[in-house]
């Protein structure tokens, strides 16, 4: 990871959380205090920032304002905070540490976790479709149903119901149907976040086209090198629980490729992804890098 990239990767992150602790208003002491103050918790807990970075760095390349860019990467952390909020409740993963932190029903309950994950989700389409995100209803609309379709059952939802179902099958689920879950629960919203940024700067069908396709490869060497730390990566930087993949008996790309095997797949989609910014030469070197740097973190 180059100094350039970690100072540009680090920016963006302090904007993203900038803008979430502006949108995100704290609990007054009214009725629905706690449930602002979870929502607070879950969003405001440091963090990647990738979808933030990807959906900014992608807008911003292609000519969009930097304000602009910096909604819809709030947006996508809205949106993913509450599919982490949802996906730790007993119900799900039953995780109870996130980041590092309780998780929203530890520190408080189920059902303030429940409606902190639904006021994230709604809130992330709110910020959408305020015209500070952009002046013209039809790219707002465009947003919002980029973010719908990535974030349902033909996306993250959908993922999360196969890999349910997937616990109780009496068959592992086989290399094919791994991918095909993680391109809908992990991925979807991870090439959402790169063609976002082509559909705010109104650069076209061939740029959001490119940038889909290289976040598509994004997304899925993401979830590979997750796969892989959850067998040889340190719990506490993780700041979460580890090695439940294997307890549980879940088919991964670790289990079905080998560790070597899993490591090498995900060097391979890294370099599809990159190939498919060639067209935006060296504007998009910083894209490059986020690509390379999915699988060699080490949380």
């Amino acid at each position: 990871m180059t100094d350039a990239f970690r100072a540009r990767l680090a920016i963006v992150a302090a904007r993203a959380e900038a803008t979430l602790t502006m949108l995100l208003t704290p609990g007054d002491g009214g009725g629905d205090g706690q449930i602002r103050d979870a929502m607070r918790h879950a969003a405001l807990a440091g963090g990647k920032r990738l979808r933030a970075f990807l959906a900014v760095e992608g807008a911003e390349m292609l000519g969009a304002a930097p304000a602009q860019a910096d909604r819809v990467g709030a947006a996508l952390e809205c949106l993913h905070a509450y599919s982490l909020v949802h996906d730790d409740l007993p119900c799900m993963d039953d995780d109870d540490l996130r980041r590092g932190q309780p998780t929203v029903h530890v520190k408080w309950d189920e059902a303030t976790a429940v409606l902190a994950g639904d006021a994230l989700q709604t809130e992330a389409f709110a910020i959408l479709a305020d015209p500070a995100t952009h002046a013209m209803g039809e790219v707002r609309a465009r947003l919002m149903a980029g973010l719908a379709r990535a974030a349902g059952v033909a996306g993250m939802v959908g993922g999360q119901a196969i890999d349910i179902a997937a616990e109780t099958a009496a068959v592992p689920l086989d290399l094919a149907e791994v991918t095909r879950l993680q391109a809908l629960k992990t991925g979807a919203l991870i090439t959402y976040a790169g063609e976002s940024g082509a559909i705010l700067a109104e650069a076209g069908t061939g740029a959001e086209a490119a940038l889909s396709a290289y976040s598509g490869a994004v997304g899925l060497a993401f979830q590979i090198q997750d796969d892989v730390l959850d067998v040889e990566g340190d719990q506490a930087a993780a700041g979460k629980r580890l090695r439940k993949d294997e307890a549980a008996g879940k088919a991964t790309f670790v289990s079905l490729l080998g560790l070597e095997g899993a490591k090498a797949r995900a060097r391979e989609e890294v370099d599809r992804a990159a190939a498919h910014l060639d067209p935006f030469g060296p504007k998009a070197d910083m894209l490059r890098s986020v690509a390379r740097y999915v699988i060699e973190r080490s949380t």
